[in-house]
């Protein structure tokens, strides 16, 4: 799928915090944006642990973050470990999530089913020096249901950073092997994705600033069409006041899929801190694609992405999401338009638990990319999320929650939906 620069914002200055900004928006948000491709059946599974290199975690939140990061993980790097060889530490860390769950379906002939999910997932975290960190996560899931086959998924991502003078550098590699039930192909689907992003920022003025980015994006499902994307994105800010940049960018890309195409982008953003407690985020433009081997007549989509923190009470945070982009499909000859709608809400009870209030909303709708063939039908994904979570043994958390899933489709054996009850335990040194 594209890789959406929508948020790698850049302040002109020399502050830490500026430049903290400019790298966690560039490599971390990037790094995500390949999960928004797969809708998962089941809860996600328990936070991770943070990847992000000493030297930039040492930078702050940031000026645009309303959000203060958890103690957890803002001090995550700043204890004394004794599994530690010169200037690399390690950091080992597990989690284990127990699922009930109603009207799965293990493929698309399948009637839904109730079934229990257990997954385990023991992982270490390598930190070398300042400037890098990899991580490498096993996943073993067991189901219940024999329609399904138990699996070792595998995640791997080695992140860098560094400031040179003026410049903000960063890189981010990641590899994922898994095997999981999708909302979009209605069965157990194995896939192997590779994600790599450069980027690359610095200040001209006190005024001014650019950023770079190129992406690779490499999937492989079983099963299903793969896709090979190669991209870029830069970046033109200025900054009117300290807490208001707006930004002008630019952005090209080829994607070998059948048929391959040849986009170009143009966008538009403003990201605003309103106050200590509110800050803003708009990005808006259009994406013009071409297909090759015959495909259909060029299109233009308009994409766009928002985002607002708000933080009324120290013990509360909302937050809301929106956007619209094109990607890749699993199905060849055809792109999607997809829309979403996320919001959350976090709040502190009793000085040690957290209620966890999250849902969303995405609309995907499958477009023809050759002449004459026809197109999937669309498809409306729903999910809410509800959990009430607490630390134990000071690096260790506890968590039970409900998760409610719908797909709604007229793809036959497609159409779902799902309650899912569970609980999970997560530790991490």
């Amino acid at each position: 799928m594209k890789k959406k620069a929508s948020w790698r914002i850049v302040l002109a200055g020399q502050t830490k915090r500026t430049r903290r900004l400019i790298w966690v928006t560039m490599l971390g948000l990037s790094a995500l944006a390949g999960a928004a491709r797969a809708q998962q059946v089941f809860a996600p599974p328990p936070p991770s642990v943070s990847v992000t290199p000493p030297a930039i975690e040492a930078l702050g939140p940031g000026e645009m973050q309303v959000f203060p990061p958890d103690s957890a993980v803002a001090n995550f790097l700043d204890e004394l470990h004794p599994l530690q060889w010169g200037p690399v530490a390690l950091h080992p860390h597990a989690s284990y999530q127990f699922t009930y769950g109603t009207g799965i379906r293990s493929g698309t002939n399948q009637p839904p089913s109730d079934m229990i999910v257990q997954t385990f997932a023991p992982g270490v975290l390598f930190v070398m020096g300042t400037h890098w960190t990899l991580d490498y996560t096993p996943t073993f899931t067991f189901y219940s249901d024999n329609s399904f086959d138990d699996t070792v998924g595998h995640s791997v991502t080695l992140t860098g950073g560094t400031i040179y003078e003026d410049w903000t550098l960063g890189l981010s590699q990641n590899f994922t092997y898994s095997s999981l039930p999708q909302a979009q192909t209605g069965t157990q689907t194995e896939q192997q994705t590779y994600s790599t992003a450069l980027t690359a920022s610095r200040p001209l003025s006190s005024k001014i600033s650019v950023d770079f980015g190129v992406n690779q994006n490499l999937n492989f499902p079983t099963g299903f069409q793969s896709s090979k994307e190669w991209s870029t994105m830069d970046w033109l800010n200025y900054q009117f006041w300290p807490r208001l940049v707006i930004g002008v960018g630019a952005g090209a890309g080829y994607i070998a899929t059948t048929p391959n195409t040849l986009f170009e982008q143009l966008q538009g953003r403003a990201n605003w801190r309103a106050t200590d407690k509110v800050s803003f985020g708009i990005n808006g433009g259009a994406e013009f694609s071409q297909f090759t081997d015959g495909g259909e007549a060029p299109l233009i989509n308009p994409i766009f992405g928002g985002s607002i923190q708000y933080q009324p009470f120290e013990q509360t945070k909302l937050s809301l999401n929106a956007s619209r982009e094109v990607n890749t499909s699993y199905y060849q000859n055809q792109i999607t338009e997809v829309t979403s709608l996320n919001g959350g809400v976090r709040q502190r009870l009793f000085q040690k638990f957290y209620l966890n209030v999250s849902g969303g909303y995405t609309w995907t709708t499958y477009v023809s990319a050759v002449s004459g063939a026809s197109a999937n039908s669309s498809s409306d994904y729903y999910s809410i999320n509800v959990q009430l979570s607490t630390s134990i043994l000071k690096r260790g958390s506890v968590a039970v929650f409900y998760n409610y899933s719908q797909n709604t489709t007229d793809q036959p054996g497609l159409a779902y939906s799902s309650n899912q009850v569970g609980f999970n335990l997560g530790y991490s040194f």
